[in-house]
């Protein structure tokens, strides 16, 4: 499995969200989705199911179909091999165990680039860099 690109839970929470303060970052998660060479992982998944049910209160039949229709991105299992490079990553970085996960299923994906607003923009980890799609 390759990407090109990894996208964070915060995009897709976006990306469904239908706040109007949110409306800029709703287009640019929207954005973001509809290019080619994005990945997704398990952990991705859940944590949106999570949030997009209990915080952003969507009926859990629409965050189901939204899930379903993201079925056609490559999306990584979390491994025992997995979780040993994110405590790594999260040791070497100094970031939360969440978030060396991210980056660990990006670098596995060969992705170069994870999209997400919860780490440093620009900054590279594992060599993978991430950039915050809405930072000014």
């Amino acid at each position: 499995m390759h990407a090109e690109f990894f996208l964070d839970t915060n995009i897709l929470l976006y990306a469904a969200s239908g706040a109007p303060a949110e409306r800029e970052k709703r287009t640019i998660a929207r954005g973001l989705l509809s290019k080619d060479g994005g990945a997704l992982s398990v952990q991705v998944l859940a944590e949106f199911y999570v949030n997009a049910t209990a915080k952003l209160r969507l009926p859990e039949d629409t965050v189901i179909r939204i899930l379903e229709s993201l079925e056609t991105y490559p999306v990584l299992a979390l491994t025992d091999a997995l979780f040993w490079s994110a405590l790594a990553i999260r040791k070497r970085h100094q970031i939360s165990y969440w978030d060396g996960a991210i980056i660990a299923a990006a670098v596995e994906l060969g992705c170069a680039t994870v999209y997400s607003e919860d780490l440093n923009h620009g900054q590279l980890y594992a060599g993978v860099r991430v950039i915050n799609p809405f930072s000014s």
